[in-house]
């Protein structure tokens, strides 16, 4: 965070901004023209000073919420692998300088300001009488739990970081230590809670806000970082009636499906009306999560592929492989992709069965002698389009669920299949926690405290659900179960690695599962170099 001795006026200029435009809630006035004497006194200010909060999620969005949380919690986890100038995540020797890296760090920062700076504000227009109490109160409560979820995050990466909590400051802070920042995680969630509604009485404009249940999630999690599973089991518990396990695991990530029973915070995206998500569209109103993660013969990217070893590692009848994974004569799964006609709609594979591509005929063509549908097949893997490249030939689908997207299409004209040929961002949803997740942090919570009968119970919940019926028992050691159920409950959204290293046993799990030695220190990201610049108090992550 850089030096600025006068934050408070970042607040005056946040209305100035031009804010995300999500579903629901986020969309707003435009207020560029407003001045500083204008700002402030209508309730309607208040709601865009929080909404500004919001935005930070969205703002650089492919950084913060790709490059900065999911290419963490995915490649560090060795399920997903770069092509590309990102594979430092993957090898744990991640260099200090790298420009992503910096841009997520300043955008949480950006993110905690713009909380801070609010705080006051809106105890003001409280006290003045431009917002109601109950007013006060959900804004108050949003901006606890955003601050807090901005510093969750940071401590899942970096570790210990400094914390800012006021409006006036240098930004020359050192670091705290890593259990003062969970700490202070705990502290905004729990004055969050108190403050939120529980999501079945958030009014229908506000969906995708913060609620009470988001607040105590976070707040449960923050106690397991600190080891205080007693108070994370209390958390859980008053969670879990609040929301419902959807009954089949394919539903929860599908695009017609977002903001749904199991979801407990995701960060709203929302495409305006005709606009086109391509190269020539620039906002924050879409994200990268969609084609820039499917095979380049369906997208012309490919920049993420998916590690063989995640597929063989799901047990027989586990319905949550076939909505997590995709390889080599599988067809996709998601009803959305099915309905425009799966893989053999996407304009790349015409193209390629066409022969327009670089690649043969035969490499789009199934073994039936028809268009191909499936993610290649067994001696012709999809791995792209240049000879020797590392592609796998498998790849995620919980990120190829908008059926709105198409993929980068330059050798055909036209529309085929009803998709526009250039549609390469999408405007889906990004789950930050659900339900799935909460029962297995109960499990481990439970199970920490001896509590091995109910452990067994929490863990079975989310297995009877991946199996559709009645799931086989774990045998062996629990723990080492437990990393197995985070990642094929959790593969490809934002929580796996995080999850991982707070259990302690990532380093071992890592080395037994993919025979890779962690370098000392390096399951954290290294504080970045140009914040270490302009703080003579920061000091580096060890080992870096």
């Amino acid at each position: 965070m850089k030096s600025n001795k006068n934050v408070y006026l970042v607040a005056l200029g946040l209305l100035l901004l031009p804010l995300a435009c999500s579903k629901n809630f986020l969309s707003q006035t435009d207020t560029q023209a407003s001045s500083a004497q204008s700002l402030f006194h209508t309730p309607q200010d208040g709601i865009s000073l929080v909404n500004a909060i919001y935005d930070g999620f969205q703002h650089d969005n492919q950084n913060f919420l790709l490059k900065g949380l999911w290419y963490n919690a995915n490649y560090c986890s060795q399920d997903y692998f770069n092509w590309g100038a990102d594979v430092s995540y993957n090898t744990y020797l991640f260099p200090a300088d790298f420009a992503s890296l910096a841009v997520y760090w300043n955008d949480s920062y950006q993110g905690i300001s713009r909380a801070n700076s609010a705080l006051p504000i809106i105890a003001q227009m409280h006290s003045q009488g431009v917002i109601t109490d109950a007013l006060a109160n959900f804004l108050t409560g949003q901006v606890y739990f955003l601050r807090g979820v901005y510093y969750y995050y940071m401590g899942c990466t970096f570790g210990g970081v400094p914390l800012e909590l006021n409006v006036a400051t240098t930004g020359l802070h050192p670091r705290s230590s890593q259990d003062s920042v969970f700490m202070q995680v705990a502290s905004d969630m729990n004055a969050a809670a108190a403050l939120l509604p529980w999501p079945q009485d958030l009014a229908a404009a506000d969906l995708g806000r913060a609620t009470k249940g988001a607040a105590l999630s976070y707040h449960g999690a923050a106690k397991m970082w600190l080891k205080q599973y007693d108070s994370a089991i209390l958390d859980f518990q008053q969670v879990i009636p609040h929301y419902t396990l959807l009954p089949n695991y394919m539903s929860i990530a599908e695009y017609n499906n977002q903001n749904n029973a199991e979801s407990i915070f995701e960060i709203q995206f929302s495409l305006p009306g005709g606009s086109t998500p391509d190269w020539s569209y620039n906002n924050n109103e879409v994200t990268w999560m969609s084609s820039f993660m499917w095979p380049w013969e369906t997208s012309n990217f490919g920049y993420t592929y998916a590690n063989p070893l995640l597929e063989s590692s799901f047990e027989a009848g586990d319905m949550r492989k076939p909505a997590t994974v995709i390889g080599p004569g599988d067809t996709i799964a998601s009803p959305g992709i099915v309905a425009i006609g799966g893989i053999k709609a996407y304009g790349q594979v015409i193209a390629g069965f066409s022969g327009t591509l670089s690649l043969p005929a035969s490499h789009f063509t199934g073994t039936d002698g028809k268009i191909i549908n499936t993610c290649g097949k067994a001696g012709d893997l999809w791995t792209g389009d240049q000879p020797g490249q590392p592609r796998s030939g498998y790849y995620g689908v919980k990120q190829w669920r908008d059926p709105n997207v198409s993929g980068n299409v330059t050798a055909l004209a036209g529309n085929e299949a009803g998709k526009g040929v250039t549609a390469i961002f999408g405007d889906q949803n990004v789950t930050l926690l659900r339900l799935g997740e909460i029962y297995l942090d109960l499990a481990e919570s439970q199970f920490q405290t001896g509590n091995q009968a109910g452990a067994a119970a929490s863990m079975a919940i989310v297995r009877n659900r991946a199996w559709n019926g009645t799931a086989p028992v774990p045998t062996g050691d629990f723990m080492q179960s437990m990393l197995q159920e985070y990642r094929h409950e959790l593969s490809g959204e934002v929580s796996l690695w995080y999850d991982l290293r707070r259990t302690g046993l990532q380093i071992a799990y890592i080395q037994n599962i993919f025979g890779i030695t962690i370098p000392a220190g390096h399951d954290l990201l290294p504080i970045p170099q140009t914040a270490i610049a302009v703080n003579p108090f920061l000091k580096q992550n060890p080992n870096y």
